[in-house]
């Protein structure tokens, strides 16, 4: 059993009268986390229906919204009771579905799942407001996963264990960083096996999501856009060249990009500029969502260690996931910092009144020197704090007034 962070928060949810929403990626543990919630309402004696919508002989029942609520019914009775539907992704209009069931005030509290964004085909976010709460489910965190591999013994104190075990720590970072956090990936026990695990999370992503839900034809071009995402990632992304690298047209690269957003696979991270404008017209760069798939596309995925300049990619795609699963604030966003003379900071950290930069280093410093770019960075906008990510020891200094920390990977999440 792998233990999610996230588990506690839907629990506090199954009291509020809002439908329980979980998103994600395929196969990053929503029905999991469903199934876990479901058994635990039973053992409080509680009423549950759990209903699959990649559950042929089930699909009878979303026929309408009376085909539904008489199953339901049939099973708990017209008392208060949790019903689970999984993969609603598979419902036409399952917006406009949930929205005239949850209006009914019915006695039931929904808990629903549904792989890549609702917004996908159900236009879920315009019907469903004010009717739902959305949990966004990660793949397993570079925490969870030390947490699992150590067996827990080290849950309430996992800070000391980092410090302590410094050797074992640095393997756990690589084993994390080549394998990522699907977490059938992270059960299997060998690297053969997780291959195989592997293998199918991305086929079944290709034809399930991409294929029949999105209705994209070209699973090859799609699968050579996302190979070519994969050599760059922290790199500026110029929708023509892969047009033209791909053979296909424009629009359909931006269209591709945006189903990789919302699907759960590439997280796109634009500049930080002053001037709005600017940012919205100058080109981005995408980080994965998980490492693992990304060595996957590669063919990297296994390999006995990580080539260079490959691992500083990783460990910046690594550190980025890990600020943007620990930023709490909606109104927070993350940025790169890029200009025409080549100057340039991994990560912006913008809250909305003040910015912190943030470089990652995959290498052990010694000392607080720091980069011509970051301090040009530093020298136009003066923030209060900024960051070096990297795996040595905490170290400190400061550049005019900013307060610079030098922090070992594993405290990451302390940034937030």
């Amino acid at each position: 059993m792998i233990k999610k962070e996230i588990f506690t928060a839907l629990e506090k949810h199954l009291s509020e009268p809002e439908m329980t929403m979980l998103i994600g990626a395929r196969q990053v543990g929503k029905t999991y986390l469903m199934r876990l919630l479901e058994e635990q309402l039973r053992a409080k004696n509680e009423r549950t229906v759990f209903l699959n919508l990649d559950v042929e002989d089930q699909k009878q029942y979303f026929t309408s919204q009376a085909a539904l609520l008489n199953y339901v019914r049939l099973q708990v009775g017209e008392k208060h009771a949790f019903i689970f539907i999984d993969e609603i992704q598979r419902k036409e209009n399952a917006g406009l579905f949930l929205k005239g069931i949850y209006d009914m005030r019915l006695p039931y509290k929904f808990i629903i799942s549904g792989s890549g964004s609702l917004d996908l085909k159900a236009k879920m976010k315009e019907s469903m407001a004010g009717r739902k709460r959305l949990f966004f489910i990660e793949p397993i965190s570079y925490k969870e996963f030390v947490n699992y591999k150590t067996a827990y013994r080290y849950e309430k104190k996992l800070q000391d264990f980092f410090a302590i075990e410094t050797a074992r720590t640095q393997q756990l970072l690589e084993e994390y960083m080549m394998f990522g956090g699907y977490p059938r990936v992270v059960l299997a026990e060998t690297s053969e096996m997780k291959k195989i695990v592997m293998d199918e999370i991305y086929r079944s992503y290709i034809e399930r999501d991409i294929t029949d839900l999105l209705g994209v034809e070209k699973s090859d071009a799609f699968t050579k856009l996302l190979k070519l995402l994969a050599s760059q990632i922290g790199s500026l992304v110029n929708i023509t060249e892969l047009s033209s690298t791909i053979s296909i047209s424009n629009k359909t690269v931006q269209q591709y990009l945006w189903y990789l957003g919302e699907t759960f696979i590439l997280k796109k991270v634009t500049p930080y500029f002053r001037n709005v404008r600017s940012e919205i017209t100058k080109s981005p760069i995408y980080y994965f969502y998980d490492t693992g798939v990304r060595n996957y596309l590669l063919g990297l995925f296994g390999v006995p260690s990580i080539p260079l300049p490959f691992s500083g990619h990783l460990f910046e795609n690594v550190v980025f996931n890990t600020v943007r699963q620990y930023i709490h604030f909606a109104s927070t966003r993350i940025h790169f910092w890029r200009t025409t003379d080549n100057a340039e900071v991994d990560f912006v950290v913008n809250t909305g009144v003040e910015i912190m930069p943030i470089e990652a280093k995959y290498t052990k410093l010694v000392t607080t020197k720091t980069t011509r770019s970051f301090k040009s960075f530093l020298d136009k906008y003066s923030p209060k704090k900024a960051y070096v990510i990297h795996l040595g020891e905490k170290l400190e200094d400061t550049f005019n007034t900013t307060k610079i920390t030098f922090l070992p990977f594993y405290e990451t999440i302390s940034l937030t």
